[in-house]
């Protein structure tokens, strides 16, 4: 017999940044929700909140986890080769269980073929969840402004082959506000896919002169090869796919891939995108 009270929204990812800010204001709002985690112990301790472990590679658990829910809110997963599958197998699950609508992380110009390596995981995400008939909502967001600090080395240089690219980078804050407004009313935006970025598109000259404004710090953008990327970073010893997606977040900024500026932020919140600045300030 199914409980009356039990969640009916499956949230992921409250234990990281933009999915423990979605959770957190569900709860402020009162929405009873089940947070979908690998480690219980790292889960918050949230109003109205149940907690089942459920990793996103183990098909079973999430089929039992995902069991009685109506809406996913899947962020997507770490960065791995194998992030793929594993989105599928929580999707694959998703529909097992009978969830009927899933809203998903996904990223800017998501497509088969773009520059950018892991927007291609991306969009075969996207891809998986339609053939499973599942109703879906992709919110497609671009790089964060909020990571745009870490990017600048020790030295106070940012380095890439982005060229005189521009990026519209968003803010977290503003993702998760429009992600719990697409939860809070999620028939209402079925089928929908969503661009969310920043005001601007920014040049990473602009990107590093505002770090350097805003936080005092030392920062300016330094062009470079592609040849001169992938020797740049040789030191972290990381593996071959990932220095690649490092090296393509660059160059799809240099092909012009990640310069769109949406209106969907404003047109979902009734306010403007945050920019960069701001975003810093906070």
């Amino acid at each position: 017999m199914t409980d009356p009270a039990a969640p009916t929204l499956a949230v992921t990812g409250s234990t990281g940044r933009l999915g423990g800010r979605v959770a957190r204001l569900l709860a402020d709002a009162g929405v009873r929700q089940r947070l979908l985690v690998r480690d219980p112990a790292r889960a918050p301790q949230l109003a109205g909140a149940t907690v089942a472990v459920a990793p996103y590679a183990d098909g079973a658990a999430a089929r039992e986890a995902l069991t009685g829910v109506d809406t996913l809110f899947m962020v997507s997963g770490s960065e791995s080769a194998d992030r793929v599958d594993q989105h599928r197998t929580v999707l694959d699950a998703a529909a097992g269980a009978g969830v009927g609508h899933v809203v998903y992380t996904s990223f800017l110009g998501a497509a088969p073929d773009a520059t950018f390596l892991l927007a291609r995981d991306h969009w075969a995400t996207e891809q998986h969840a339609r053939s499973l008939g599942l109703t879906t909502t992709f919110l497609r967001d671009g790089l964060y402004a909020d990571d745009l600090p870490g990017m600048v080395g020790d030295d106070g240089v940012l380095r890439g082959p982005a060229g005189d690219g521009r990026a519209s980078v968003v803010a977290i804050s503003d993702v998760a506000d429009v992600a719990v407004t697409v939860l809070r009313d999620p028939v209402r935006h079925a089928g929908a896919t969503y661009d969310l970025t920043g005001p601007a598109a920014l040049t990473l000259t602009e990107v590093a002169a505002t770090v350097a404004e805003v936080t005092g710090r030392a920062a300016r953008y330094e062009p470079e090869t592609v040849e001169e990327a992938y020797a740049s970073r040789a030191r972290y010893d990381a593996p071959r796919w990932l220095v690649d997606a490092w090296v393509s977040t660059y160059t799809a900024i240099a092909a012009g891939e990640l310069a769109a500026v949406s209106t969907a932020v404003p047109d979902l919140l009734g306010r403007p995108a945050t920019p960069l600045a701001e975003v810093l300030r906070q």
